[in-house]
């Protein structure tokens, strides 16, 4: 073969398109790749105001959660983020990833009044806009955890696209009451007596070390008040509380809520009813001696339907208690019922079809 042969083989067609196609599919390959990494659902944790970590981060594989906005989500009395590997919202967060969520959980002081925690979870949530680069969220609370996310949407509507209160005593709790009523009777002119002061005590401390478990540095733990969060429980904080805040509040005690959107916010709220609901849950026999208080009004332990309603609700009577709401204790819910994570993808789905 000829040199001006061999040139013209060379050039042909057929020999470099395979080189050509080796070359796209590597590109397009890179492409994808790079696509799917920005794809990926992740999960924080904002245990304080100076920022947030990230503690997990997956490729989703539907975008069924995918809102617009992040999930910030709080806790509630006794709560935390991460306590001994395990997450407050056990197995939600992931859930939520899966679907294209970008997660947020916030540490709040466990034991404290509902505008401490509320003001606290303020300045999280402008972290979170600040280095999301979102200006808005998404809150889910759960327990005291509702009672903050309506603080937060009341002082600060601007950061808020919704607010979801789940198993949330927003009218106020029997069980506080009934506390608040205790320890009252036993002051003893005007001071605490021994057994208070311990209790109030050992309040500290759990916060405290909730904190640390948190990751929060010990020179910057939250302040710990054990009575002011029972108190801000009880109905006639909240009486009070609710005519400060009255957004998408109902009426009456058993009555339904008339406003879902306030202020360019939508509200929403669920819970179940019932206490033992797996004979395994340990804590699901607490939460029946707890019940007890309610009497005759239908409650999952430690908050009542009528309580709980909030916004456009979507259920007050799933079978769930109060530890099931969060998936809690470590997925020990009730069998053949709709499983926790599913209520919450669900909710964020709705979220996501609300543009939010």
């Amino acid at each position: 073969m000829t040199l001006k042969s061999r040139l013209r083989a060379a050039i042909m067609p057929s020999a470099f398109l395979p080189s050509l196609g080796a070359i796209a599919a590597g590109v397009l390959l890179m492409t994808l790749q790079t696509t799917s990494a920005q794809a990926a659902g992740q999960f924080y944790n904002c245990a304080n105001a100076t920022g947030c970590k990230m503690v997990d981060s997956k490729f989703f594989t539907s975008k069924h959660t995918d809102t617009k906005y992040p999930i910030v989500m709080t806790h509630g009395l006794v709560g935390f983020t991460k306590l001994l590997g395990v997450d407050y919202f056990y197995g939600i967060p992931q859930t939520l990833m899966s679907g294209g969520s970008k997660v947020y959980a916030t540490k709040t002081s466990s034991f404290n009044d509902s505008r401490v925690r509320g003001e606290q979870l303020l300045q999280q949530v402008k972290t979170i806009s600040a280095i999301s680069g979102s200006p808005k969220v998404n809150l889910i609370g759960h327990s005291h955890g509702g009672h903050d996310i309506r603080y937060v949407a009341a002082v600060e509507p601007k950061y808020v696209a919704s607010v979801t209160a789940v198993a949330s005593p927003e009218q106020g709790a029997a069980l506080a009451d009934w506390v608040v009523e205790q320890i009252d009777n036993d002051r003893i002119n005007g001071e605490y007596n021994t057994a208070t002061k311990a209790a109030l005590t050992l309040f500290g401390f759990l916060g405290n070390f909730m904190d640390l478990n948190a990751g929060i540095p010990i020179d910057k733990l939250q302040e710990q008040d054990g009575f002011g969060a029972v108190t801000a429980l009880s109905t006639n904080y909240m009486a009070d509380f609710n005519r400060e805040f009255p957004a998408a509040m109902p009426s009456s005690y058993c009555g339904q809520p008339k406003d879902t959107r306030v202020n360019g916010i939508n509200y929403y709220s669920f819970s179940g009813v019932g206490q033992v609901t797996n004979a395994l849950d340990p804590m699901d026999y607490v939460l029946l001696a707890t019940s007890q208080v309610f009497k005759n009004d239908p409650n999952d332990g430690l908050v009542s339907a009528c309580s709980s309603r909030l916004g456009y609700v979507i259920r007050d009577d799933y079978k769930m208690n109060h530890m099931d709401s969060v998936n809690q204790l470590l997925g020990l819910v009730a069998w053949g019922q709709p499983n926790p994570k599913t209520v919450y993808r669900e909710q964020v789905n709705r979220l996501k079809n609300a543009n939010l």
